[in-house]
């Protein structure tokens, strides 16, 4: 490089992550501030529906949702890893621990959220949150596609079916209408939030019959009190809910920590995996002790959160909570005159914006390997089929396991060369094998057949100088291998073996072959 192009390198400016917002700074700015307020009311008033449905799904009262909700919010704001992200009561949660509510009753469903925050702690000093760095990409983009077809099909019940006034549909086009038009003149406050309150106004004035936030169940009319579960101390209470305990902990932590991945690329700032895992476990022990169904991070809620209303700082994560306790408890009756058409409005605007459109299109598809379109789809399919995204990433990362190891299975190649060596004896063939590639189970399977035992001379090379060991499976295929030329009184030499590789083969077979 010459010393004028790396003066013209040196002076481009440096691109880094962001460092994130704070809520110091953010009390600082009243730009800033006024967008975290609005960001966070926004957010509430998207979880009261939410969080109802949600307690329907697990068999519990709707301020056992709202009140896991409003605590979680708030506590996960203190102590989260990933600012503006929100955690709530969710369906995955409702759905895994459904079943204790129904067989056992109450006290052990609470139990059983007590345990999960429990057991989440712990799995985060174990230091499960590195894990993550084993998610592909593919499994990333398959995570948001099929959240964002999820959110779509979780509105279809409001607008599906012969109770349902035709007039919703005007009224959800016209919600989608504001939310696209408005940013385009101005961004002061946010368009879900005018959405919201033209289309409650416009239902209330005219005096449609709509259905709203009030038909989703009662909402509380005090604050949440301590709740200590009822339950004998007893191996036999352990046994009944640490099954669906650490399920609930696996799911949270899973959804959890790919939603704050999903913000760090949003907003090209990091966050602490480790401090996000046990601050959930924290979150789920505070809701149980509120009598709150626990929860985790809500994607669809932390998308309106970051992409809708721009949010950046725990002040957005805190007011949400804030603001959903104070519209349930003292402002229980105007918010439930919000038309669910307007909340169905805003959850599609956020399933649009959380659809990767650029991973279908056609450009796209034909440029990317289709290994990693299948493990899209897989991801996807699962998710949308359990409606269960933990079950979606972990048969998309198994799915993206296998294929990886196939593709480098294919890699490992095998040259034969005649050679000719001079020794005390005089002259002898050599036959020499020169390995290429990485050597695991997968790979190295039929490496076992590619030797000709018969027909080759009495001295036979293995050359593993351009291939690797990485596991017993391969030893135990090398000692095969020696094995049946020695049936052929054959003697066989293993070289280039050096490093770790050479370290695996002395520890798994404890000899070496000569020339090593």
């Amino acid at each position: 490089m010459t010393p004028s192009a790396a003066a013209a390198v040196d002076s481009e400016p440096q691109h880094s992550q962001q460092p994130p917002a704070t809520v110091r700074s953010a009390l600082r700015d009243p730009r800033r501030l006024r967008t975290e307020i609005l960001g966070g009311l926004v957010v509430a008033l998207a979880l009261i529906p939410e969080a109802i449905s949600f307690s329907i799904i697990a068999g519990v009262p709707p301020q056992v949702g709202l009140f896991a909700s409003f605590t979680m919010a708030v506590t996960i704001a203190v102590v989260g890893g990933r600012p503006a992200m929100i955690s709530a009561a969710t369906g995955a949660i409702a759905l895994v621990i459904a079943p204790v509510a129904r067989e056992h009753g109450f006290d052990y469903f609470i139990a059983t959220v007590l345990l999960a925050g429990l057991l989440q702690i712990v799995l985060a000093l174990l230091g499960v949150a590195k894990l993550m760095r084993f998610i592909p990409r593919s499994v990333m983009t398959g995570f948001v596609n099929a959240l964002a077809i999820l959110i779509v099909t979780a509105q279809l019940p409001h607008l599906i079916g012969e109770d349902i006034p035709l007039i919703v549909y005007p009224l959800v086009a016209a919600g989608i209408a504001i939310m696209v038009l408005l940013p385009r003149l101005t961004s002061v406050v946010p368009a879900p939030l005018i959405a919201i309150a033209l289309l409650t106004l416009a239902a209330v004035t005219a005096g449609w019959t709509l259905p709203n936030v009030s038909d989703q169940g009662e909402l509380p009319e005090s604050l949440p009190e301590l709740f200590f579960p009822d339950v004998p101390l007893t191996l036999e209470t352990l046994q009944i809910i640490a099954p669906y305990a650490l399920a609930m902990a696996l799911v949270g932590i899973m959804e959890s920590l790919m939603t704050a991945k999903l913000v760090d690329d949003i907003t090209d700032t990091p966050s602490d995996k480790t401090r996000e895992t046990w601050g959930q476990g924290v979150a789920n022990l505070v809701a149980g002790f509120f009598g709150g169904m626990g929860g985790c991070a809500m994607i669809g809620q932390t998308m309106i959160n970051v992409k809708q209303s721009g949010s950046r700082t725990r002040l957005s994560t805190f007011l949400a909570g804030v603001f959903l306790l104070i519209l349930v408890v003292a402002l229980g009756d105007i918010v439930g005159l919000i038309p669910m058409a307007a909340l169905v409005a805003v959850m599609i605007m956020v399933s649009v914006g959380t659809f990767d459109w650029h991973s279908i299109r056609p450009s796209t598809l034909r440029l990317m390997p289709w290994s990693e379109t299948a493990v899209m789809l897989v991801t996807v399919a699962a998710t949308v089929l359990t409606h269960n995204l933990a079950v979606g990433v972990i048969l998309g990362v198994f799915t993206a396991m296998v294929l990886f190891a196939r593709r480098v299975a294919h890699l490992v190649r095998i040259e034969k060369v005649w050679e000719t060596d001079v020794d005390a004896d005089g002259t002898i063939d050599i036959r020499r094998y020169a390995v290429t590639g990485q050597l695991f189970w997968a790979s190295s399977n039929d490496l076992v057949h590619q030797f000709d035992y018969a027909g080759d001379p009495s001295t036979v090379i293995v050359d593993l100088t351009a291939a690797d060991i990485w596991d017993a499976s391969t030893v135990a295929t090398l000692d095969a291998v020696q094995s049946k030329y020695a049936v052929h009184g054959k003697e066989v030499r293993i070289i280039g073996l050096d490093g770790a590789s050479q370290q695996r083969l002395e520890r798994l077979s404890g000899k070496l072959g000569a020339g090593h």
